[in-house]
C-alpha cells in the first residue's frame, strides 16, 4: 500500500517506501537503511506512546524479539522504545501471510504442509531456548517467505519467569488461537501454549479453518476450554501429532523439541485425503463465514424468568436455511478478548441503525436541559444470564425511568435507571449467535432473541420472545431466520416499527408482522422469487433489502435490490436497483444512506462513498469520497461517524464525503454515536468512554475502562444509552454502569 497523507517521511534515519498495514497498537512500514537493506518498521500510534503500560509492554517486546534470532524468525535490526513515538525495525520478509495465503489460494497439502509445520515448530523451538513464550501465534503473524516459514509480532510475548501484564480493558489474544489457560489463568502461560496455538494453525492450515471454530470469539473461546477440537478433513498422518499439541493440560503436550521429532517421523507427503476419504474443503472468508444449517423441528420452549423488588414505575421450519457468522482471524493483528462482538439492537430509529437517536436536530438541546431519573446515583452491575460461561455484551433502550436491555444469553432484561437494580430477567439456554441483541420495545412489551440449548434439538434455533414490559412474562415467541448480515452487512433481522414487530420467517422465505403485544398475525409477505431479504426501517417506513440466492450463497452482495413494504398490506412495492456492496447506515431528508464499502480482493477495506435511495421517488444517488474510511460507520443529526480500531473518530458529510473534523481519542473499537447532553458519546467494549463535542469533536471528557473487553474490534453497535442526563454503558461480560454525564468517572 502506498503512504498516506500525515505519514512520516523516515523513521530513525530510515525512508518509508510504504505501508505494510495497521493493526491496533501500530502501523508497519517498508524503509531502507542507509545501507539499502530493506526494513519493516512497526511505529506504535501516537496515543499510546503517552501511556506508560503501552511503554512497559513494547519494551518487553522489543527486548524478546531482540533474543529470538532463529532461521524462522525476523531479526531486530534497531529499536527506539523510549521515543515520543516509539518504534522497532526488523528485517523485512518477503511474501504473503499464511492467513493470506489460505484465503486466496485454499490450504496447504502434502510436502508444502509437511514444509511449514517443522519450520514452525523450529521457530517454536528458538523461542523457547531463549526463554521468551510468543502467546500470540496466529495466521496473520506467519509470513511465507521463499525461506520457509517466518514467525513475526511478538507484542504480547513475555519472558517466561515474568509476570504479566494485567491492564484492565486489554486482554489480548485470538480465542481461536488461544490455548485453554491463556483464557483461564493468563498468568500460567507458558511455552505449552504456544505449541496449543500451533496445533490450532497447522489444523487451520491442512483445512482452512480452525479446529474450534464458532460464531463469535466468546463461543470460540469457550470451545478452546471445554469442546474436543474438529479435525476431522485433517490428512490423518498429521492428525494424530495436532490432537496430541490439543490437550487441554499443558502437561499433556509435547514440548516444542519433540513435537520436531514427531513432524520430522511424517511421510514426505501428507497427501489431501482424510482418513474418511473425504478431501479437505475450500477455505473459507477471512472475516465471516456464513453457512447453511437445517433446523430443527420447532418446539415451544419458555426463558428463564427471574423476578426482582416489584417495581412501581409503569412503564423454524425443518425445511429453513440458516446463515450462521463464524469468527475468522483477521489479517491485521487486531487485540481481542472473549467478550463479544456485537452486531446492530434492531429497534426503528429515523436517525440511524442501531443507535438511540431519533435524528430531530434539536435533541441535543432538549437533552442539555434534560434531568437525572428520580433519585438517581452512579452504579455498576452485572446481568447474568443463563449461559454464564460465555458472557456476551448487552444492548439497552430507555423507556422513563426503565431500561430494557438483551443479548447474548439474555432475552430480555428490565432495569431501574436510576439504580441499576433488576425488575425482571429472561434468560436464553442457548449459545447466542454473534451480535444478536435485544429486537426493541413499545410502551408494553420488550423483544428480544432466545437460542436453544444445545441439547434441546427439537427447539427453534433462535426465536423473537415478546415479553410483557411491566412483569417480563412471556407472551408469544415464534422461530425466526437469520441471514439478514448476509444481505446487509448487518444482524437486524427483526425490527419494531409503531406497535407491530416484523420479522423473517425460519425457512428464510416471507416477512411476518405481528402485533408486537398479542402476536397476532397482521399480514405475511413472501419474498420475490431466488431472493432472500432483510427488514430496513427509512423512517416510520419500511424497505426490503434483498439478493439473490446465488449472491448470498456466494458471500458476495454487489447488486442487491429494494422494495418499498406497505406497513398495513406487506406489500412489496417496485423494485429500486443499487450497485454496489453496500451497508444501511441511516435516514437523511427522508432518504436512506447506503455506505459503499470498498473490497481490497475478498476483505472489505473501509467505506469509500454513499448511496442515497428516495423510497418515493425511486431515485438512486451515489457520491463516490476521496477516500477510503476504515472503521465502525454510525450516524446522528445528519452527519456519518467513523471510528477506527485505534481511537480516531472522524465526521463526515454523507452527501459529499467533506471530512468535517477528524479527532484522535484513546478509545479503541469504540462504537457510536449516540447523540445527547451536547456532546457525542463513542465507547468501547472495556466500558471506556469518550464524549466529544458535535461542532469540531474537542475531547470534552475520557472514562477510564471498566472491565477486560475486546479492543481493536470493527462492525459493533452503539453501547451508550441515554436516559435523560443518565449516560447507561454497556460493556463487556453483561456489565452494566451508569453516571451523569456533567459529573463522568474521573479518569486515572
Amino acid at each position: 500500500m502506498s503512504l498516506r497523507a500525515g505519514d512520516p517521511a523516515e523513521i530513525g534515519g530510515c525512508p518509508l517506501e510504504a505501508r505494510l498495514g495497521s493493526g491496533g497498537m501500530g502501523t508497519v512500514f517498508l524503509a531502507r537503511t542507509s545501507s539499502g537493506r530493506r526494513v519493516a518498521i512497526k511505529l506504535i500510534h501516537p496515543q499510546f506512546a503517552a501511556d506508560d503500560e503501552f511503554r512497559i509492554r513494547f519494551r518487553q517486546e522489543v527486548a524478546a524479539a531482540r533474543q529470538v534470532s532463529g532461521a524462522f524468525t525476523a531479526a531486530v535490526v534497531d529499536a527506539a522504545p523510549e521515543a515520543e513515538q516509539p518504534w522497532m525495525a526488523t528485517t523485512y520478509i518477503q511474501g504473503h501471510t499464511l492467513a493470506r495465503h489460505i484465503a486466496t489460494k485454499g490450504p496447504l497439502s502434502g510436502a508444502e504442509l509437511r514444509r511449514l509445520a517443522i519450520g514452525l515448530a523450529e521457530a517454536l523451538r528458538d523461542i523457547h531456548r531463549v526463554g521468551v513464550v510468543h502467546r500470540d501465534l496466529k495466521p496473520s503473524n506467519v509470513v511465507l517467505s521463499p525461506e520457509g516459514p517466518r514467525v513475526i509480532d511478538f507484542g504480547i510475548s513475555r519472558a517466561m519467569d515474568q509476570q504479566t501484564l494485567t491492564i484492565t480493558g486489554r486482554v489480548i489474544g485470538t480465542p481461536p488461537f488461544m490455548s485453554p489457560e491463556q483464557l483461564q489463568a493468563p498468568r500460567d502461560v507458558g511455552p505449552r501454549s504456544d505449541v496449543f496455538s500451533l496445533g490450532t494453525l497447522l489444523a487451520y492450515s491442512a483445512t482452512g479453518h480452525g479446529p474450534f471454530d464458532a460464531e463469535s470469539p466468546y463461543l470460540a473461546a469457550y470451545q478452546v476450554v471445554h469442546s474436543e477440537p474438529s479435525l476431522e478433513d485433517v490428512p490423518a498422518a498429521l492428525r494424530t501429532v495436532v490432537e496430541s499439541c490439543l490437550a487441554k493440560e499443558p502437561n499433556g503436550r509435547p514440548s516444542a523439541d519433540e513435537l520436531l521429532v514427531l513432524l520430522r517421523d511424517l511421510p514426505a507427503d501428507l497427501g489431501q485425503i482424510d482418513a474418511r476419504g473425504v478431501g479437505a474443503g475450500r477455505t473459507r472468508d477471512m472475516v465471516t463465514e456464513h453457512h447453511f444449517a437445517t433446523p430443527a423441528t420447532p418446539a415451544p420452549a419458555t426463558p428463564t424468568i427471574t423476578p426482582a423488588a416489584p417495581d412501581t414505575g409503569s412503564a423454524d421450519t425443518s425445511t429453513g436455511r440458516r446463515l450462521r457468522r463464524r469468527w475468522r482471524p483477521f489479517a491485521a493483528a487486531v487485540a481481542v478478548t472473549v467478550a463479544a462482538i456485537g452486531g446492530g439492537v434492531a429497534a426503528l430509529t429515523a436517525g440511524g441503525f442501531g443507535g438511540n437517536s431519533d435524528g430531530d436536530k434539536g435533541n441535543s438541546l432538549a437533552m442539555q436541559r434534560a434531568a437525572l431519573p428520580d433519585g438517581f446515583k452512579p452504579w455498576h452491575e452485572t446481568v447474568p444470564g443463563g449461559r454464564e460461561d460465555i458472557p456476551d455484551e448487552l444492548r439497552c433502550l430507555a423507556h422513563g425511568d426503565a431500561l430494557f436491555c438483551g443479548g447474548g444469553s439474555v432475552v430480555a432484561t428490565r432495569i431501574r435507571a436510576r439504580d441499576g437494580s433488576q425488575v425482571w430477567t429472561a434468560k436464553s439456554p442457548g449459545v447466542p449467535v454473534n451480535g444478536m441483541h435485544l429486537v426493541g420495545a413499545t410502551y408494553d412489551t420488550v423483544l428480544g432473541y432466545r437460542f436453544a440449548a444445545q441439547n434441546a434439538p427439537q427447539d427453534p434455533r433462535s426465536e423473537v420472545v415478546a415479553l410483557d414490559a411491566k412483569t417480563g412474562r412471556e407472551l408469544w415467541s415464534v422461530p425466526s431466520g437469520a441471514q439478514s448480515t448476509a444481505v446487509t452487512g448487518r444482524t437486524q433481522d427483526a425490527v419494531v416499527t409503531g406497535s407491530v414487530v416484523v420479522t423473517v420467517d425460519a425457512s428464510n422465505s416471507r416477512f411476518e408482522a405481528r402485533n408486537a403485544h398479542s402476536g397476532q398475525v397482521t399480514w405475511t409477505s413472501s419474498f420475490p422469487a431466488g431472493t432472500q431479504c432483510a427488514p430496513v426501517p427509512v423512517g416510520p417506513q419500511l424497505v426490503a433489502m434483498c439478493a439473490t440466492n446465488a449472491e448470498v450463497n456466494a458471500f458476495a452482495v454487489r447488486h442487491p435490490t429494494l422494495y418499498p413494504v406497505d406497513r398495513a398490506s406487506g406489500a412489496l412495492g417496485r423494485p429500486i436497483e443499487v450497485n454496489g456492496r453496500t451497508v444501511p447506515m441511516g435516514v437523511a431528508n427522508g432518504r436512506l444512506l447506503l455506505l459503499q464499502v470498498h473490497m481490497e480482493g475478498t476483505d472489505p477495506a473501509g467505506y469509500n462513498g454513499v448511496t442515497r435511495v428516495d423510497p418515493a421517488s425511486r431515485k438512486v444517488t451515489y457520491s463516490r469520497w476521496a477516500k477510503t474510511y476504515a472503521g465502525t460507520p454510525g450516524m446522528a443529526d445528519g452527519t456519518v461517524y467513523v471510528s477506527g480500531q485505534t481511537g480516531l473518530v472522524t465526521a463526515l458529510d454523507p452527501a459529499t464525503g467533506r471530512k468535517k473534523w477528524s479527532r484522535q481519542t484513546g478509545v479503541e473499537g469504540a462504537a457510536g454515536p449516540v447523540a445527547g447532553a451536547g456532546a457525542l458519546y463513542f465507547s468501547s467494549a472495556t466500558g471506556r468512554v469518550v464524549a466529544l463535542s458535535p461542532d469540531d469533536g474537542k475531547p470534552l471528557w475520557t472514562t477510564d475502562p471498566q472491565v477486560d473487553g475486546l479492543t481493536g474490534q470493527q462492525g459493533a453497535s452503539p453501547r451508550v444509552t441515554l436516559a435523560g442526563r443518565a449516560v447507561i454503558v454497556a460493556a463487556a461480560k453483561n456489565t452494566l454502569f451508569a453516571f451523569d454525564a456533567q459529573k463522568p468517572p474521573k479518569s486515572g
